[in-house]
């Protein structure tokens, strides 16, 4: 008999997506230690969002830090795969909140 009373499963646990064991145990991704700030366009029709790599801390803690930094800069953003993308060109103002907070942070590309 099938059943989709706990909705999708974890492939790992057989656990619930929400209740799922296995995403609680987040790695710190590892790097330099500088968070890079960089604008992008490409394969979003003209419109810039600025890029914020190299941030190390785990994905809760990085999507408190996305919210805090949209908000920050009154606009919207996202988290994708341990990248923080941030609408607009905010590299200033990001540069200037994120070194406030303790970090080494690099303007990259152009």
């Amino acid at each position: 008999m099938f059943s989709t009373d706990k909705g999708r499963l974890c492939p790992d646990c057989q656990q619930a997506i929400d209740s799922c064991e296995c995403k609680q145990t987040t790695s710190i991704p590892k790097g330099d230690g500088i968070i890079r700030l960089q604008r992008e366009t490409k394969s979003r029709k003209g419109k810039s969002v600025t890029l914020i790599t190299g941030v190390p801390l785990a994905a809760p803690e990085l999507k408190k830090l996305a919210k805090e930094l949209k908000q920050r800069c009154s606009t919207g953003g996202s988290v994708k795969n341990g990248i923080i993308e941030i609408q607009g060109d905010q590299r200033k103002i990001l540069q200037e909140t994120l070194q406030a907070k303790g970090y080494q942070v690099k303007i990259s590309g152009g």
